[in-house]
């Protein structure tokens, strides 16, 4: 890749963010708390698009991810009396061994197979944290408390329950999250994912460990995920078991799907425009998903391959 579309795609990306943290001093103060969640939540697509984007690897499964990091963060908060900062790491770290786990035994299907397996752990997940009800409150949830959701450090402290405040600090995860994935996907191992993606068994031929390849994509798909839940639970407050069933599985492949797989900033465009879409069409009608899922039809008989997907392979082939 030359310089010049190497300095575009930065340049790109930190236009992007810029224009986030922008958006914190203009909008209303409703849709500024919608974009805190969206950019949260698009951090989750972003961990799912590593995974199902560029290596090609369906999974069922990941709203066990971004729960494990939800609870890895909200339980020691709340039972433990844990800080904010420790609470988001201990999520990371839940999302890190569960990922680790599950794709040292899911990886070893393949298509199909793997679907379902990542499908079951999920479900496996979702019971848990029923069956632990008395720990997790089950589809109740829980509420942290608003004096628990402050870094305190030095003389000062960061009050997460601020609108500002969790909205920096949600651009500041979605920046993190968007350069973190635009550098794997642009190292070498990104580009090995792709050529699993496309063809794994010349991929081995070449002398690649595509096992190895796919199980640090899991992970690293996973931490995202998890970092993605940790944050929800503390910038927001909630922990439920909501957020573990087989919807949160779907919806990031939906909001992939949309906004575009192997594109770094397709996940951001597709939860964007279906979060807006659901939340714009209930104002309207109570059928609101009837509404939905016409648009989402139109959308994808014209835009097929997403609509950032779409713009790269008839305009700006540069996108990565």
């Amino acid at each position: 890749m030359t310089e010049g579309s190497t300095a575009r795609i930065y340049g790109l990306h930190i236009a992007v963010v810029a224009v986030l943290v922008a958006l914190n001093f203009v909008l209303p103060e409703y849709h500024h708390a919608v974009l805190a969640r969206v950019l949260v939540l698009a951090v989750f697509a972003m961990g799912y698009n590593l995974l199902f984007g560029y290596a090609g690897l369906l999974s069922l499964g990941h709203a066990m991810f971004f729960a494990a990091g939800l609870y890895g963060a909200g339980l020691p908060l709340y039972h433990l009396g844990w800080g904010v900062a420790a609470a988001f790491a201990s999520g990371i770290a839940v999302g890190f061994v569960v990922s680790a786990a599950v794709g040292l035994l899911a990886l070893r299907t393949t298509g199909v197979a793997f679907m379902i397996v990542t499908m079951m752990f999920a479900q496996v997940f979702y019971l848990v944290t029923l069956y632990f009800g008395e720990w997790t409150r089950g589809d109740e949830g829980l509420v942290l408390p608003q004096q628990a959701r402050r870094i305190v450090f030095g003389g000062g402290a960061l009050d997460l329950t601020d609108p500002t405040t969790r909205y920096l600090l949600a651009v500041s995860l979605f920046a993190a999250a968007l350069f973190a994935t635009l550098a794997v996907v642009r190292s070498r191992h990104g580009r090995v994912l792709v050529a699993i993606r496309e063809n794994e068994e010349r991929t081995r031929m070449l002398g690649y460990d595509t096992f190895a390849n796919k199980l640090a994509a899991v992970v690293t798909s996973g931490v995202i995920c998890a970092a993605a839940g940790a944050a929800y639970a503390l910038l927001f407050g909630y922990v439920g078991a909501t957020f573990a069933s087989v919807q949160y599985s779907i919806l990031p492949l939906l909001w992939v799907l949309l906004g575009g797989a192997a594109t770094t900033l397709g996940p951001l465009i597709g939860t964007l425009f279906m979060y807006y879409a659901v939340d714009i069409a209930s104002g309207y009608t109570s059928a609101y998903m009837l509404v939905v899922g016409v648009m989402l039809i139109l959308l994808v008989l014209f835009f097929r391959k997403g609509v950032l997907g779409t713009v790269r392979e008839r305009w700006t082939r540069w996108l990565p």
